[in-house]
Parts: C-alpha cells; structure tokens; sequence
C-alpha cells in the first residue's frame, strides 16, 4: 500500500493553493506599462488560478511550472474545461532551472512560489532570463509593520525566518538589478476566501488520519491559521512588480505603494516615503 501523501490530502482538488484572488491578479497586471507579452512564464503555478486568469486576459500562451506533477495535472483539466488549454503549457520542472529552459522572457510571474528557492535567489537567478525591458511580477510574504504579535514573530521564526519587510524586500530587488514599479499588498480576505475557509475543515478532519505525516501536516496547518486570525495585520504577501533596471519605462526616479484594502497610496521618491499628492512637487522639484 502506497503512503498517502499529506500534500494531497490537504489540497487535493482545491482550485487555490495560497491567498489571493483573481481580481487581484488582473488589478497587478493592469499596472504594467506593457500590455502585450510574447513569453510568459508562471513560476511555481501550483494548480493555476492565477495562470488561467492570466491565459483569458491576455490571449498569450502561458509556460506554467511547477515541481509537483499533481497539479500540472489538475491545472490542464481546469484549462481543457475552461476551453483555454491552447493557452497553457504545463512543465514539471525546478524553477530554478527557467534560465536553463527558457529565455527571452518579457513577463516572468509568480505568486506566493520563489520563496520555495529564496526571495533574493530567485530575483537573481531569474534575471538572465528575463529580456533587458521584461518584467518579474512577483509575490512574497513580507512583514507589514514593526511590531507584531509575540504568537506571530515565534511561528515564523521557525516557519520563514528570512521573511523580511517591504522595504526590505524592495532593496534585495534593486540589488539583483531591478526597478520597482509599484506594490500591491493582498487584501486580508484573499486569505479567507476559497482558501483558508476550504483548509480550516480539512485539517480539521485529518486530525485523526491514521497517517503520521498527515496529521502532522494538518496540525501545522491549523496553528497557520490561527496565527493568521491573531496577526493584526503585522505580515501579508506583497506583489513587487519590476522592470530590469537598464531599460526602465519609467519616467522618474519613483514608485507606488498601494496599502490593502486602499487604505492609501505612497510614492518612494528620493529615498523618501511621500504621501501621493505630493507627487506632483517632486515631479516639478
């Protein structure tokens, strides 16, 4: 009898496997100076939510990769039903091998995935890929503010002790050669939504698998979500959509910030954080 594995008996057949939503997706790519895109690739696309939002949108065949087959699998039956899969090419792959696949890359994507090879390492490993004028649009959990619950700071400390803040994040980006055209903090019902309100009664009832490993996995998971419901918004994932530094678009030394739930917009503006209406003095300063 093969072991079962806890992966699938957590996520098995769910549709999102991390938070966010569609409409957050298509809010981020909306935010790209570029409309049109000749090589995309989604990196770590789980079973696909975002890859198939992305294929409709754009009309561009998508190179989706993940490591793990069972959800290449479920994310071509996904595709054939939603009559879109002539636009998604499924590879079962490490990505960190994409520069050894593919190049010439103008839309690298990946949400809530590079942390699985590093945050900073998959930035810098990626990059040769990428096309001197292409962007990354990448997420990753960041913490949101200073302090954070004692709860939360002990869970991670173990869980991701590399998580870093936004503006650190966005200082490793520029290190690894980038801009910064904007970031967009998940708002905290993407959390809820299709995801932890599915993984809640899951776990919950693996409680008592006869699996060691999944009972253990499902433990895990529930501790996850509780320090979620305690977090007081102290850690998020953000996207940080990039353009390769040597050919930029944009016009000025800047980029947006947009707070969940628009609770406010911020410019960075030489080395400064600035409320958006002041935009308009830094432009004419």
């Amino acid at each position: 009898m093969s072991a079962i594995d806890p992966v699938d008996a957590l996520f098995g057949g769910m549709g999102k496997l991390g938070p966010g939503s569609n409409s957050d997706s298509l809010h981020v790519l909306g935010l790209l100076p570029k409309k049109r895109f000749s090589v995309i690739v989604d990196a770590g696309c789980g079973t696909g939510r975002q890859t198939l939002a992305l294929a409709k949108e754009l009309g561009t065949p998508i190179q989706a990769i993940d490591s793990y087959e069972p959800f290449l699998i479920h994310l071509k039956q996904r595709a054939k039903e939603m009559g879109v899969e002539h636009l998604v090419r499924t590879h079962c792959m490490d990505m960190k091998d994409i520069p050894r696949v593919f190049q010439d890359i103008d839309l690298l994507w990946s949400e809530g995935a590079a942390y699985n090879i590093g945050f900073s390492n998959a930035l810098a490993s990626w990059s040769p890929a990428i096309t001197p004028d292409g962007f990354a649009v990448v997420s990753e959990l960041s913490w949101l503010k200073e302090r954070a619950p004692y709860a939360v700071k002990e869970f991670f400390r173990s869980g991701y002790p590399d998580m870093r803040s936004v503006q650190q994040n966005m200082a490793v980006a520029e290190a690894a050669g980038y801009k910064i055209i904007a970031t967009h903090t998940l708002p905290r019902q993407t959390w809820v939504d299709g995801y932890y309100e599915i993984l809640a009664p899951r776990a919950k009832a693996l409680l008592n698998h006869p699996a060691t490993s999944v009972r253990d996995f499902a433990d895990q998971t529930l501790r996850e979500i509780e320090v979620f419901q305690c977090s007081e918004d102290s850690y998020g994932y953000v996207f940080y959509i990039l353009q390769c530094a040597q050919n930029s678009q944009l016009p000025y030394e800047f980029f947006i910030i947009t707070e969940p739930n628009g609770s406010g917009t911020f410019l960075f503006f030489a080395g400064k954080f600035l409320p958006a209406l002041a935009f308009e003095s830094c432009r004419s300063g």
